[in-house]
């Protein structure tokens, strides 16, 4: 599968290859940027708040500004990779210190190990839409062992990505754009009263890979290919996954889309030539569950750097269809949510303190890099920060703890108010200050 590719170093300890150009990043996230479950998604992008559907240009437009947003942050995240060479649990070394960044990485491991079953789910139910005769555990099992495949040889696969599905995917979206565009009942009416938490809800589609891009992008050969990559290729993909499933979710029926979140795939397949443009994207689907199990494999490695990668892959690539095939993804979902806001302060901590305190100079990723606890702070406080601001739901009872706090301290969350740039802009600032006052005068000699 590697085509004469340099692959990834088997231990953390080996010399990252660069051989990943500005299309490769590009190929790579745009497929990253079209997800099958993104179709329903468009249910809470066109009304996000439950009772004041947007118009369509407002929808759009807030999947433009949200997408552009969120992929500045993770193309941001993703250039430490590429000038260290290291992916993105090692990177937190040199911000909170080696044994600090453990406990970042036992959450990312968790909330990767959930994304890649439920990725696995997504891609079962994509192929029983279309091969309803085929169990649902076949094609969990057929897809966790392609998954493993493509992360044994991640950089091999990133390169088969950009030669070859990226070409079919591109042609499915247009088939599908054309016949739902001349098919769909026209989207009238709306006002844009939910304009702000739309737009923090796309924001938060993107900003969920911040865990994971520097694992991509320390194999990039520049840092420009590797931000750019990131951006045009995420937005451009996202855009017009959103736009398109407004459209799906219309001819599915809102009330069907939201008792069950698979339904909006029954249009694609129903329309002349529907299976075989919409299996192209089930099988496209594979990048996602790849880009899971991978980063959870060079996660693990920030605990274990003498592991040898391709054993985690099969690990995990294991877990994941045992997980996918017991446990009920759907109801993780919400998890999921909670436990990736995490990641958008601490990514902002990492930012200012790297680009802006540091400037790129004596990040320290080694082993026994020592620990600075004062990171910790503007960590926590964006986290906060994004709880207290954010119009998304996720579960009752922990959407219900932090409205007893903006309670308790008189705070009254407004409608333009958004999570995750609430929590990056704390975080951001407290780590400047907390930066700037550690900061010793350089003593003349």
């Amino acid at each position: 599968m590697s085509h004469g590719v340099e692959e990834v170093p088997l231990t953390l300890e080996g010399e990252p290859p660069k051989t990943l150009g500005v299309l490769d990043q590009g190929a790579l996230w745009a497929n990253l940027g079209v997800s099958l479950l993104g179709f329903s998604g468009a249910l809470f992008l066109i009304n996000p708040l439950g009772d004041a559907p947007l118009t369509l240009g407002a929808a759009l437009v807030a999947t433009v500004v949200g997408s552009l947003i969120g992929t500045a942050m993770v193309g941001l995240s993703a250039i430490p990779g590429t000038r260290t060479g290291q992916p993105a649990m090692v990177l937190l070394r040199g911000l909170f210190g080696a044994r600090i960044s453990y406990v970042p990485t036992v959450l990312n491991i968790v909330q990767m190990l959930g994304w890649g079953a439920f990725e696995l789910w997504v891609i079962a139910k994509g192929a029983t839409a279309i091969f309803g005769s085929v169990p649902y555990q076949v094609w969990v099992i057929v897809a966790g062992v392609l998954t493993t495949a493509l992360s044994i040889w991640p950089l091999g696969s990133i390169r088969l990505l950009r030669r070859y599905v990226t070409v079919g995917v591109i042609i499915a979206m247009i088939w599908f754009t054309v016949f739902f565009l001349r098919e769909a009942p026209p989207q009238t009416g709306g006002t844009w009263t939910a304009f702000p938490a739309a737009v923090d809800y796309v924001i938060a589609l993107s900003v969920s890979w911040v865990p994971m891009a520097a694992d991509f992008a320390r194999h990039s050969r520049s840092s420009r290919a590797a931000f750019t990559g990131v951006v045009g290729g995420y937005t451009l993909a996202q855009v017009a996954c959103l736009g398109l499933g407004v459209y799906a979710v219309a001819m599915a029926g809102v009330a069907q889309v939201q008792a069950d979140g698979t339904s909006v795939f029954s249009p694609f397949v129903a329309m002349p030539l529907g299976a075989l443009f919409f299996g192209i994207l089930v099988l496209r689907e594979t990048d996602q569950s790849f880009a899971n199990v991978y980063s959870t494999t060079v996660s693990l490695q920030n605990l274990l750097p003498r592991m040898d990668r391709r054993v985690f892959s099969v690990l995990i690539g294991v877990l994941t269809v045992v997980i996918a095939l017991l446990v009920d993804v759907t109801s993780y979902g919400a998890f999921l949510g909670v436990i990736g806001a995490v990641f958008v302060p601490m990514f902002a901590v990492l930012a200012v303190d790297y680009f802006v305190l540091r400037r790129g100079e004596s990040w320290n990723t080694a082993q026994d890099a020592p620990s600075r606890w004062s990171m910790l702070v503007p960590w926590a406080l964006g986290f906060a920060a994004y709880w207290l601001t954010t119009s998304t739901p996720t579960v009752e009872a922990w959407d219900g703890l932090w409205t007893s706090l903006r309670e308790a301290i008189g705070f009254t969350r407004q409608t333009w108010m958004n999570g995750a740039l609430g929590g990056a802009l704390v975080a951001a600032l407290v780590t400047l200050l907390i930066g700037l006052a550690l900061r010793r005068p350089a003593v003349r000699r």
